[in-house]
């Protein structure tokens, strides 16, 4: 797994380990070392299924509800992602996970000058509702649950997948969706942002709310402390950038008159898995007790259920290498094992072409073949949490515990996760800390197998077969996206736009309004337009 910094002798022997999170491994761990950090079998442990969850969240672990699987899937046109999602649930996949291409996730049409060369490339290609009927024909939308990767337009696409599901007869009680819908994240960690901070929040508010008021079984937000970790964050920076996050999404909903307890249960959670595995498991057993006590003793949160950590724990795409690809299959191996081990409620892993490619339907289902190897054949679901009470683990969760808490307080200080995005404060820190992560690399620090050590190898020849780009996927979406202007009823767009903007001058939730303008199949661009003239877009603060 790597990451971590190996201190040695002349011989090979290992002097010293310290994990990316500053913590310092000793050799041997015993009874003493519990004592010395302070170790409460119930305080800090429990029963699986009880306060504070560090086990589990359910009495019997996998044992009664196997994990998710939901790979990462979509690219070109709504037809041929279409064809890919069906391919993975014929083949055993229990949820989708949908990738949008970058002008999709920028707002812009696919006939934008902007969007010219990216129509397609990354992920699936959306204009409008059509689209979106035509890439979930067929799909099971009641039994299936959709996870939509994107972020600034997340409240358009939420609202777009509502039409959906209502055009294909589904009640809206009863679908499932999860936009990622996390624009903070998005600010430090990807750069796919269009408005400024406080209006970019806004919306996240506004989806959140009327999730609650309307959609009963989707949740609207996934905090994503996976790009964070992505650009250069440590483990526990990680775990407390998405709970401050949480908080500033919190506190949005919260002065809009909602009790919190009747929203934070839709909170669901995107989390890297790359790099030291017993570091990675760690923190993921310390985050599910610190959000618990987090909503606990800041909100009075009473209802169990909604104290549980919920989310995807994703195989890393950082942990993946050019090099020796092959490889990425063992590195993908041992993330699924780690979630497995951390108690993911849904995972997805990284495909070993995805340094290279978007995934070929080879490499997608070796991925999910991995995860249904560690969950039928190698006994991971056999006993709840079985590491509890191993000596090392547990004084490494307690360490993981109070270097989270200490982020934490460091964000708190300095005015909040607002202001520390707004500021450029998170992006300052976490791009110093990739840089310097990189030199490691190069100098060897850190150990990447077949990047700086065993490279003398044949198999860095290892062809990988691309994915290839095609322009006839912008041509084929152009040419529909015309067609739809030209054949809907373009007074109806344009009464729906204007009622639109004036609800976003006015300060309303916008998200009524969204799903009435997908309804007469108004663009994600005239949509997001409407955002752009009323909100402006964010200049980005210096991080230098």
């Amino acid at each position: 797994m790597g990451v971590a910094k190996y201190i040695k002798d002349e011989k090979d022997a290992i002097q010293e380990v310290i994990y990316q999170s500053g913590i310092r491994v000793k050799p041997v761990y015993t009874p003493k070392d519990l004592e010395e950090v302070g170790f409460d079998y119930e305080k800090d442990l429990g029963n699986p299924g009880e306060y504070p969850f560090t086990r589990s969240l359910h009495p019997q672990g996998y044992r009664t509800r196997a994990w998710t699987t939901r790979q990462y899937t979509g690219f070109g046109t709504p037809q041929e992602t279409n064809q890919r999602f069906k391919l993975m649930i014929s083949h055993g996949q229990t949820g989708l996970n949908v990738a949008f291409d970058l002008p999709t996730q920028m707002g812009y049409d696919s006939d934008h000058p902007r969007a010219l060369g990216e129509v397609g490339r990354v992920g699936m290609s959306v204009d409008s509702l059509r689209d979106f009927e035509i890439a979930f024909e067929g799909i099971p939308l009641d039994r299936i649950g959709s996870g939509l990767t994107i972020n600034a337009v997340a409240s358009i696409m939420l609202a777009m997948y509502q039409a959906m599901a209502e055009k294909f007869g589904y009640a809206k009680e009863k679908i499932s969706a999860t936009p990622q819908n996390d624009i903070l994240k998005e600010m430090v960690g990807r750069g796919a942002w269009i408005f400024p901070v406080e209006p970019a929040v806004r919306l996240v508010g506004d989806a959140i709310e009327y999730s609650v008021k309307e959609l009963p079984r989707c949740n609207p937000v996934s905090v994503c402390g996976y790009h964070i970790r992505e650009s250069g964050a440590n483990p526990a920076q990680e775990i407390a950038c998405a709970f401050e996050i949480a908080r500033a999404y919190i506190e949005n909903v919260k002065e809009r008159g909602l009790n919190v307890e009747d929203f934070v249960g839709r909170f669901s959670f995107n989390l890297n898995v790359f790099g030291n595995l017993w570091e990675q498991i760690a923190k993921f057993r310390a985050a599910r007790k610190l959000w618990a006590k987090m909503l606990k003793e800041d909100y009075g949160i009473q209802d169990k259920k909604k104290l549980f950590l919920r989310g995807l724990f994703g195989g890393g795409g950082s942990g993946l290498a050019k090099e020796q690809p092959e490889n990425n299959i063992m590195r993908g191996a041992f993330y699924a094992l780690c979630a497995a081990l951390s108690g993911a409620q849904t995972t997805a892993l990284c495909s070993f072409d995805e340094a290279y490619t978007i995934p070929t339907p080879r490499a997608a289902l070796l991925s999910l073949r991995t995860l249904e190897i560690i969950m039928d054949e190698v006994g991971l679901r056999d006993t709840v949490d079985p590491l509890a009470g191993s000596y090392f683990v547990e004084t490494l969760t307690k360490q993981m515990e109070e270097k989270i808490l200490e982020e934490m307080k460091q964000i708190q200080e300095i005015g909040g996760m607002v202001h520390a995005v707004a500021t450029g404060f998170i992006q300052r820190k976490v791009s110093q800390q990739a840089y310097e992560y990189e030199k490691g690399l190069q100098k060897g620090e850190y150990i990447k197998v077949g990047v700086n050590k065993y490279t003398d190898s044949d198999e860095d020849q290892t062809d990988v077969e691309l994915h290839e780009y095609t322009e006839e996927w912008a041509d084929k979406q152009i040419d529909s996206l015309k067609e739809l202007r030209r054949t809907r009823d373009n007074k109806e767009v344009a009464r729906t736009l204007k009622a639109l903007e004036k609800a976003t001058r006015e300060g309303q939730n916008v998200m009524p309004l969204l799903v009435g303008c997908c309804r007469a199949y108004a663009t994600m661009g005239e949509m997001a337009g409407v955002f752009r003239d009323v909100f402006g877009e964010w200049q980005e603060p210096s991080i230098f």
